[in-house]
């Protein structure tokens, strides 16, 4: 797939507000602060590259877009407070989540003012559950990504795979499910499912625990921060099989925290990275040449968000929540870096996308497609 660097033809148009003034705003809360804060700044700069090519090329129903961006730290209490000013600036579209923790609680902040939501990182199951009408998901569930990784599993010929969490929504969803297919038609073992105290510095007992169950796969579900110290952990208790990472540890980060060799050759189930999409090199360029840094996880997911919205609002034709929530769902084929996209009568991805990566020489590169 081949995305230009403007990939916004035909977003200018009339419609029942085209005559409004002032811009429209975009909402956006991510973690700018806290154990995650590292990812933020790549999907405000993703949102933000895709705001400039709109307005570049002249808005939408003759507006410009504005991206306010509010701080949620990925804890619930501070999600709340960040939705709710961005209720308060007249945000028509909310294009933020990343942690799922920190996004559930949002959901009825924005769905009660029918502001619809385009979650471009938080995937967990909880957050379609629900069944909310303005709630739409555009990275792979976590259903899909369990399905990604028993598929791994069973492709790299694992016997016995010990899952651990970290109890948070997206974390938990994720082990979850990965455990209650383990077993099943031809699927690896469960060796054991564990969660782990996030925060903590010292897993010696979870890693005790874990080996006593023999695995030779350990896939952590978790965030960075803990994934790569338990990653170490483990080289150094004499643990010598291999590790799977969901996508909340695919950060450089971890191979930080881990140490370069422990890394080496770790694996990950990931929704495409901007540096393993093929067709991304003039995205990249453009983003370099704009922040003066190179693109992580999760900006191609925010700067598509922003595009589906401002795609919604152009066929709505208008900035009332209840038709761009209809536009959303007629949706047929809008190029985005996962694909074509069309949302499921459950408001997700009919295809998750997910990926295997690997660490080789500190960075994650694309290891294998699953197809």
């Amino acid at each position: 797939m081949a995305l230009t660097t403007t990939a916004c033809d035909g977003l200018l148009g009339g419609g029942a507000d085209g005559g409004a003034e002032g811009p429209i705003v975009l909402g956006m809360h991510i973690p700018l602060s806290g154990s995650s804060a590292d990812i933020g700044p790549y999907m405000k700069n993703g949102a933000q590259l895709a705001v400039d090519e709109i307005n570049a090329a002249g808005g939408v129903l003759g507006r410009k877009l504005r991206l306010q961006v509010e701080d949620d730290a990925c804890d619930p209490k501070t999600a709340v407070a960040a939705a709710n000013k961005l209720v308060a600036a007249d945000a028509t579209v909310s294009v933020g989540g990343y942690c799922s923790g920190a996004t559930l609680p949002t959901l009825p902040i924005f769905n009660k003012r029918k502001i619809p939501m385009i979650i471009p990182a938080a995937n967990s199951n909880e957050l379609v559950a629900q069944r909310l009408e303005h709630v739409f998901l555009i990275n792979g569930t976590g259903s899909q990504q369990a399905d990604a990784a028993v598929d791994w599993l069973t492709k790299e010929g694992a016997k016995n795979v010990a899952v651990i969490d970290d109890n948070t929504s997206y974390s938990k969803d994720i082990a979850d499910l990965t455990a209650a297919r383990l077993g099943t038609a031809g699927a690896p073992a469960k060796a054991t499912e564990q969660t782990v105290n996030p925060g903590e510095s010292d897993y010696s007992p979870n890693v005790t625990s874990v080996l006593k169950s023999n695995p030779d796969y350990i896939y952590w579900t978790g965030y960075y921060q803990e994934g790569g110290l338990l990653i170490r952990q483990f080289r150094q208790a004499g643990y010598k099989g291999k590790f799977l990472v969901a996508d909340g540890s695919v950060d450089p980060k971890l191979v930080k925290i881990a140490g370069a060799a422990d890394s080496q050759g770790v694996y990950a189930t990931m929704t495409q990275t901007p540096q393993t999409t093929p067709g991304a090199e003039g995205w990249i360029a453009s983003y370099e040449a704009k922040f003066g840094s190179a693109p992580g996880p999760y900006s191609t997911q925010s700067y598509d968000a922003v595009r589906v919205a401002a795609e919604a609002v152009k066929k709505a034709g208008s900035t009332d929540g209840d038709k761009i929530t209809s536009a959303l769902e007629g949706l047929n084929g809008f190029k985005t870096f996962s694909g074509p996209l069309k949302f499921t009568p459950e408001h997700t991805l009919s295809n998750g996308g997910f990926v295997i990566l690997s660490v080789k020489d500190g960075n994650f590169v694309l290891q294998d497609s699953l197809k």
